[in-house]
């Protein structure tokens, strides 16, 4: 237990943003011929006016998605990395997987790498499900014995059976994830990663998952697990690593540094503006802003008072049966509610920009740290954009009746509803 899985020694990571991976190698030779003899991009996608000037700018640029970070991590560790969307946990993942290599610094890896990293990494669409579960093992290091005398195993875990000779392009993602995770698991390796796709599947399926996470890691193996799920991280993992802004800030004790880690989300003034690295091509979030019952912009609230949410979002083209939904989630990682646009407004949107408003009522959810997800999808169909943990919002105990039993857990949701009363049969002196 004492040798080391991991060593990560002083790992950088730059991104170049601008003009490369148009997808086609055509078009990026196109790109690059144009930008020698200092022509227009021809494969530009944006062209109104003012845009070009805008495009120059951000030609050159760089950022660093990793920054001097270094951490080893022992066999038979399960070690949680959590932090920000954009603070740099997929790419550590996907250096550590050996997808791409670090910019400076370096890895030392003890032992075979099963990882799933993104819905539907090393599957090729059509291809069946049993086709792919062959290539994605022999993508993962299995031999075709191994994959043999673990398939019937693999399939049972992923509840895929009808499918299974279905080509995996008619999968839906949740069903992508669960064959995927059923390869990685059951890959006979040292060392399994896992990012945060676990969160395509539906409850049941994510605690199985976990389920057999824990199996494996009492097994002695070595497991790096990426979640915004806290309840899933301090179940899980011996360990955490926390990165923000590309920077390793804390290493060590589950509970303190996930407490930590929910505190230090709760210091933003009340305003957050979704990072532009993270925005999707057709649909993204832009801003999330809380307001309190006086219009002041804050982050911490009176418990008697409403707490109203402001979304700004924006549509690059008209997007049929779009649906959105806010999801809040407590301190532990439990999920208290979700509300969807649906209930109030039709599905799908037009080309443009919208501001959105959301009212959670006074004396409804409990003293404590809360965290929001924001999705936009199209159901049973697509997920366009996933925001998870991107804002936080504290309520304080300020004199509601709550205030007088104090050290009592109340739960998270503290709804006064109507109690309806009949005298059966008065006390007679």
């Amino acid at each position: 237990m004492s040798d080391t899985a991991i060593n990560v020694e002083h790992v950088w990571k730059q991104h170049r943003l601008g003009t490369i991976n148009h997808r086609k190698m055509v078009q990026d030779l196109q790109s690059w011929w144009a930008q020698i003899r200092g022509k227009e991009d021809p494969n530009a996608l944006v062209t109104v006016d003012g845009a070009k000037a805008a495009s120059e700018l951000t030609r050159h640029e760089r950022f660093w998605a990793l920054k001097d970070v270094s951490f080893d991590v022992r066999e038979g560790e399960l070690v949680g990395v959590i932090g920000r969307n954009g603070a740099g946990k997929s790419t550590l993942l996907k250096i550590l997987s050996r997808v791409t290599t670090p910019t400076r610094g370096q890895i030392t890896i003890t032992g075979r790498v099963a990882s799933l990293l993104e819905v539907g990494t090393g599957f090729h669409p059509d291809l069946t499900g049993r086709e792919n579960v062959f290539l994605n093992g022999a993508i993962l290091g299995m031999s075709k014995a191994e994959i043999r005398r673990k398939f019937d195993e693999i399939v049972a875990f992923a509840e895929i059976e009808r499918f299974i000779d279905t080509p995996v392009k008619r999968y839906s993602s949740g069903m992508y994830v669960r064959l995927a995770f059923g390869v990685a698991a059951h890959l006979e390796s040292e060392i399994l990663i896992v990012d945060e796709v676990l969160a395509v599947g539906d409850a049941a399926f994510q605690m199985k998952c976990l389920g057999k996470m824990g199996e494996i890691g009492r097994e002695g193996r070595t497991i790096l697990f990426v979640s915004h799920n806290m309840a899933a991280v301090t179940s899980l993992c011996q360990r955490v690593v926390w990165l923000d802004r590309a920077e390793l800030k804390m290493d060590g004790d589950v509970e303190a540094i996930t407490k930590q880690y929910l505190q230090y989300g709760s210091e933003n003034p009340g305003r957050v503006v979704i990072p532009e690295k993270i925005r999707t091509s057709s649909f993204f979030f832009e801003s999330v802003t809380f307001y309190t019952s006086d219009g002041t912009v804050s982050a911490l609230f009176n418990i008697t008072s409403p707490i109203r949410i402001e979304l700004e979002y924006r549509a690059l083209g008209s997007i049929e049966n779009l649906e959105l939904f806010l999801r809040v989630h407590n301190s532990s990682g439990v999920t208290v509610f979700t509300t969807n646009r649906s209930a109030s407004l039709p599905l799908g949107v037009t080309e443009g920009s919208y501001r959105c408003t959301i009212e959670i009522p006074p004396l409804f959810l409990a003293a404590g740290l809360y965290s929001i997800d924001l999705a936009a999808h199209i159901p049973s169909k697509l997920m366009i954009c996933f925001c998870r943990g991107i804002a936080s919002f504290k309520i304080e105990e300020t004199g509601s009746t709550m205030s007088l039993y104090k050290g009592v857990g109340h739960g998270v949701v503290i709804k006064d509803l109507p109690w309806r009363e009949t005298l059966l049969s008065p006390e007679r002196g």
